[in-house]
């Protein structure tokens, strides 16, 4: 009888998850026409508390997306420094301070006083992150990896909820800067966000009055402890086969290996493959991972991190190769 009501509890919690995912992709599908692939690798990274990286040409829609997550969420209760949604616009005369804070001296009390920069708010977007010197573009390091910054050897934390959603423009290399592979390592994706086909283009023409004037009214907000408990719901009842784990070291070590890659993926980046696995099961109504989600996100996560060899240029062809056998032998191994 336990077992049954455990199940049913289990059953509960995850419905409850799956209802605050929807109200955030309603309003985010509101907001941006024919980006729904994109959309759902967003809300995976959000999910599993990672990072993205979008890469597209200007007026593709990344900044009102970032915005419309940002919207999305509210707090139950205000807190110091932390705010929903704040935009930083990466620029060569940015420094690490006007991101992180800096400490202001204050002539009445005779003291140093903090005072927060952007980067406090649940969801970061940094626009045009390339456009910024290393220096800056480092300051983010801590942030993403620990969800707390250093200033003047105090070091203040980061909401739970923290998330950076950074752009860059890779077609306008003039004045960029890059970025470095440590700082790549940081982002769960790298997401490329193509031109929408003609039927949604129309529409995002014909809807954009309404949509600037409107939310989608049957989504309201979600909160940030909702997010957070649908976070520790997928990584606590979404079951991943041990399996499966043996197969990733297996896709690592044949990127490694390979002669089309001088340098493979990091131990990182299966570490964090791992909770975006049980994000899209559980988006895909599933509580357990099977090898085609692999499939479908190992491409998103390695990319980025993969240096090729002289002459090679698909990278995704190259993902896609290595991932072939190992997931082969898991699919079979889990069908006896």
């Amino acid at each position: 009888m336990s077992s049954t009501v455990n199940a049913s509890a289990r059953q509960e919690l995850l419905a409850q998850a799956k209802q605050v995912v929807q109200q955030l992709k309603a309003r985010l599908t509101f907001a941006v026409r024919g980006r729904d692939e994109v959309i759902d690798l967003i809300l995976i990274a959000l999910l599993a508390d990672g990072h993205v990286l979008l890469e597209d040409h200007p007026g593709s829609g990344k900044t009102t997306l970032a915005k419309a997550l940002g919207e999305s969420i509210q707090d139950e209760v205000a807190k110091d420094f932390i705010e929903p949604f704040r935009r930083v616009q990466f620029t060569p005369d940015l420094l690490p301070s006007d991101v992180t804070g800096v400490s202001v001296f204050d002539p009445d009390s005779q003291q140093f006083h903090f005072r927060p920069g952007p980067i406090f708010a649940h969801v970061l977007l940094a626009d045009e992150i390339n456009r910024t010197s290393p220096k800056v573009q480092s300051s983010l390091l801590e942030a993403m990896a620990e969800k707390q910054v250093t200033v003047d050897n105090h070091t203040y934390a980061l909401d739970e909820l923290f998330f950076v959603i950074a752009t860059q423009n890779p077609r306008d290399q003039v004045g960029t800067y890059p970025l470095p592979v440590a700082q790549l390592d940081r982002f769960l994706f790298k997401i490329r966000m193509d031109y929408i086909d003609k039927a949604a283009e129309i529409d995002v023409l014909r809807s954009y009055r309404d949509r600037r004037a409107t939310a989608p009214v049957n989504a309201p907000r979600v909160t940030r402890n909702q997010l957070v408990e649908a976070r520790r719901v997928i990584d606590e009842h979404v079951y991943i086969d041990p399996r499966l784990s043996d197969s990733l070291v297996e896709v690592a070590t044949a990127l490694r290996r390979s002669p089309e890659v001088a340098q493979g993926v990091s131990t990182r980046s299966l570490v964090l493959l791992l909770p975006a696995l049980q994000a899209l099961a559980f988006m895909r109504g599933r509580d357990f991972v099977i090898p085609e989600d692999v499939t479908t996100l190992a491409p998103h996560v390695f990319s980025h991190r993969l240096e090729l060899a002289p002459g090679v240029e698909d990278v995704h062809e190259v993902v896609k190769r290595c991932l072939k056998g190992p997931m082969e032998m898991l699919a079979r191994s889990t069908m006896k």
